[in-house]
């Protein structure tokens, strides 16, 4: 018997074989997609998380408003109603003096006398030229009359006769150039007594018995400073900002360390209507009665004025301001999340807040510590509000456990 090779046949049909290849090669080019596909997602879930995060993200507040009624506190600078420093119009010595410091005078009163033996005798002096001129023009006068009544018979000449009242003319000059001279030596006589120009209180005294008085003010120190003290003036400069509110009439308060808890009215009397170009204030004026005499010239006093409210001005905290080339700033954002930069004027500044008075609205978004390098329109982000404290804990923050 002849051996036949056994024929081997495959379980599998030749078109099974071909599918699964065809469906290996789909699960394949499947998964090879979602690959590049999850890459691609991912690098651009990476590339906007990037750019979000280098948005610089900022902190908002809004402007609040400036409270009613606040008051503007200014130091003011207390004088005296009247203050005069009293010189010598004479020279001589210091005879005697009858008032010292803290002496209520009255307009008039003997405040010293000077002893100025020099003027006396020129007084002296004075009197006797003036008597001698009275003499000489009394006998001109006399021969001027007559030779006038000789003029009118043609005994004399017109010559003679216009010499005699020429002569008469001349010793009537003389006559009351003497009366002057004895009027101004007279009145040097009289300032030889110092008088206080007005009531007051003698402030001052710088002069004793014996001491050499020198004539004129630049001459000499003064003797003597009286004041009047029974209304007292107040000056204090105003900023610019405030200078219109200020007016005549304006109501203030006064507050003296020495008399604490207590308030002088005063109102605004004077103003220079004008400001200083130095300081950019305003110089008022006001007055305060003092007939008790509790208050002093020359005191610090704190003047608090009460401004009305301004619903225009606005207020934030410093800083939240801008100093830039273009001015002061602030940088606001909008409901695009894009920066607007805004002009401002600024008005009081309360250190941690100042006062905006144009250039603001309420409702404006302000960056708090807004960057140098912030420019108008750039993105931001806008972070979270911080979270409301739990009921309780404000209460129970700082207590021991």
């Amino acid at each position: 018997m002849s051996e036949q090779s056994p024929h081997i046949h495959s379980n599998s049909p030749p078109g099974k074989v071909r599918r699964i290849a065809l469906i290996a090669l789909v699960i394949a080019l499947v998964l090879a997609v979602w690959g590049i596909f999850s890459r691609v997602t991912a690098r651009a879930a990476l590339g906007k998380e990037t750019a979000a995060t280098a948005l610089p993200t900022v902190v908002t507040l809004k402007p609040s408003h400036s409270p009613a009624g606040e008051d503007l506190v200014l130091p003011g600078d207390v004088q005296a109603f009247f203050a005069a420093p009293i010189y010598a119009r004479t020279s001589g010595y210091l005879q005697n003096w009858y008032t010292d410091i803290g002496t209520h005078v009255k307009k008039g009163q003997l405040l010293a006398e000077i002893d100025a033996p020099e003027v006396d005798q020129q007084y002296s002096q004075a009197q006797a030229d003036l008597a001698t001129a009275q003499a000489n023009y009394d006998l001109s006068h006399t021969t001027n009359v007559r030779w006038q009544g000789l003029l009118a018979t043609d005994s004399v000449s017109k010559q003679d006769a216009d010499e005699k009242a020429g002569d008469e003319a001349a010793k009537k000059a003389a006559l009351e150039s003497s009366r002057a001279n004895v009027a101004r030596l007279r009145d040097l006589e009289s300032f030889k007594r110092v008088v206080a120009p007005f009531d007051g209180t003698v402030t001052a005294r710088n002069t004793d018995i014996g001491a050499l008085i020198n004539a004129g003010q630049s001459s000499g120190a003064e003797l003597f400073r009286v004041a009047d003290t029974h209304r007292l003036r107040i000056y204090v400069q105003v900023p610019q900002p405030y200078a219109a509110m200020t007016a005549v009439g304006t109501s203030a308060a006064l507050r003296f360390a020495e008399h604490p808890g207590k308030d002088y009215p005063a109102p605004v009397v004077n103003t220079a209507d004008a400001l200083d170009p130095g300081t950019r204030t305003l110089q008022v004026e006001l007055q305060v009665d003092n007939d008790k005499g509790e208050l002093f010239p020359g005191a610090y006093a704190e003047v608090h004025f009460k401004l009305p409210a301004d619903a225009k001005i606005l207020r934030l905290p410093a800083n939240t301001v801008l100093f830039r080339t273009a001015g002061l700033q602030i940088a606001t954002v909008g409901a695009d999340n894009h920066v607007t930069l805004k002009n401002v004027t600024q008005g009081r500044d309360f250190g941690t807040t100042i006062e905006i008075v144009s250039g603001l609205e309420a409702d404006d978004n302000v960056i708090l510590n807004p960057p140098d390098s912030l420019a108008d329109g750039s993105q931001v982000r806008i972070a979270p509000p911080p979270p409301a404290p739990a009921p309780g804990q404000q209460q129970d923050k700082g207590k021991p456990s």
